[in-house]
């Protein structure tokens, strides 16, 4: 087994739309080289459309699909080619995905080969059986990014591998198109990324296998992760234990709590701030709407409730509910919110987060949204202390309004501010925290 068919979780790879076959192209590995197939040089893995689904095998053992091969361009999100967000967390192995039906398909859901392809591949991870998740696709991410060389900027030709990825769960939504403000149903996936072996990386050659219609699915399963076998033996259960997370100090510098510079987050940043400098406790209700996605990204049911009446909050802006569990077997758990619109530039410190902490009764969790980034001793008395607090930095705040404005607001930043400051005098009440929980 050479490295020239294992490709690490965050490598650049080269995807050319030459026919060449080398190994290494402009000193990344070639992505044509990776994906080959040892039975059919001629096949490749084709992603401009941005899902490829490997062509079925007629097995030994039954039909299978040997995977499915997907990329993303979230540099690109918002645009006519590209008018969804997908989220990338590799560090805490999530990814939400949006399948491949745009503005102008005609016809229903599932009508795209993307698509398509993604709900047959549902359909066996999540089964219960242990023989139709050994059928069950896998799903190799990868996400295209500029890239520069000598100072000039490329932004087409170049992919990083983002993993290994089980379908955790499937829904129908609409979205709404940035260029002409129509909305349009699609598909969006949770990806679990898995952990894999070693050094971070995917041997290409178990892909290999899985295209030979003379292996069967146990035997072409020799070379997968540990953690594909894992799922396939024990199924759901054991998500949570083969998720990919990355052991990092929970403490983050200055830099790493705000957009990147030159990135269109840093101009969104920068408008909230001089909008709601003026208009402190309106910003409350945009903290609010950052909290509710923040809190309810995993799988958790967030429920908006109300803003606190300014003055005399006492370390508490906005209350809201979050529900864990399914159905009628959930446990409903009160929300907190602390906000601060503070310049980019400033940082919230320990005391400030502690006015929070102090409201917090037992089941009850903490979230504190601010336009800056918080002080190195703030994060680690958090940390520290093991405090139930989310903390929401500048950076995810940027992001969060991005992506809302595109999705609800026809892009424009602008409608949603002064959405939130015309409505904000109908979300402010004075009620119980605890209230929430028996709240409709």
């Amino acid at each position: 087994m050479t490295r020239e068919r294992q490709v690490q979780i965050g490598e650049t790879v080269r995807y050319a739309r030459t026919s060449s076959l080398e190994a290494y192209l402009e000193g990344y590995l070639n992505f044509h080289h990776l994906t080959r197939s040892p039975r059919d040089e001629d096949k490749r893995i084709i992603l401009e459309s941005g899902i490829n689904r490997i062509a079925v095998v007629d097995a030994v053992d039954g039909r299978r699909r040997p995977a499915i091969v997907v990329r993303s361009s979230p540099w690109k999100a918002g645009s006519e080619t590209t008018p969804w967000h997908d989220e990338f967390d590799l560090d805490h192995g999530h990814i939400r995905y949006f399948g491949d039906h745009k503005p102008t398909t005609v016809g229903p859901v599932g009508i795209t080969h993307g698509n398509r392809a993604l709900l047959e591949a549902w359909r066996l991870h999540e089964s219960s059986d242990a023989g139709d998740r050994a059928l069950a696709p896998p799903l190799l991410v990868f996400a295209a990014r500029p890239v520069y060389i000598d100072g000039r900027r490329v932004d087409k030709g170049f992919l990083d591998f983002a993993g290994v990825c089980i379908i955790e769960r499937l829904e129908f939504v609409v979205q709404r198109d940035p260029a002409t403000g129509r909305s349009f149903p699609n598909l969006a996936v949770d990806l679990n990324v898995i952990r894999l072996d070693e050094d971070d990386e995917v041997d290409w050659t178990w892909i290999d296998d899985r295209r030979d219609p003379t292996m069967t699915a146990a035997v072409a399963m020799t070379r997968a992760p540990d953690c594909w076998k894992t799922w396939v033996r024990r199924g759901r259960i054991a998500l949570p234990g083969i998720r990919r997370r990355v052991l990092s100090s929970r403490v983050l510098g200055k830099a790493d709590q705000l957009p990147a510079p030159g990135s269109p987050e840093v101009e969104v940043l920068n408008r909230v701030y001089a909008y709601f400098d003026s208009h402190k406790h309106a910003f409350e209700l945009l903290a609010a709407k950052v909290a509710a996605d923040v809190l309810g990204a995993r799988g958790g049911a967030y429920s908006d409730g109300w803003l606190t009446r300014s003055g005399g909050d006492g370390g508490m802006d906005f209350v809201g509910r979050l529900d864990i569990g399914p159905g009628s077997g959930s446990t409903p758990l009160v929300v907190l919110g602390q906000a601060k619109c503070i310049s980019p530039n400033s940082s919230v410190s320990p005391d400030q987060v502690a006015r929070l902490v102090a409201r917090l009764r037992r089941g009850w969790v903490g979230i504190f949204v601010t336009t800056g980034t918080f002080s190195r001793q703030a994060q680690i008395e958090i940390v520290d202390d093991q405090y139930p607090v989310v903390l929401v930095s500048g950076r995810r705040l940027a992001e969060v309004v991005r992506r809302i404005a595109h999705e609800s607001y026809e892009g424009e930043v602008a409608g949603l501010l002064n959405e939130v400051v015309s409505a904000y005098e109908g979300h402010v009440t004075h009620r119980r925290p605890e209230e929430v929980i028996t709240s409709a």
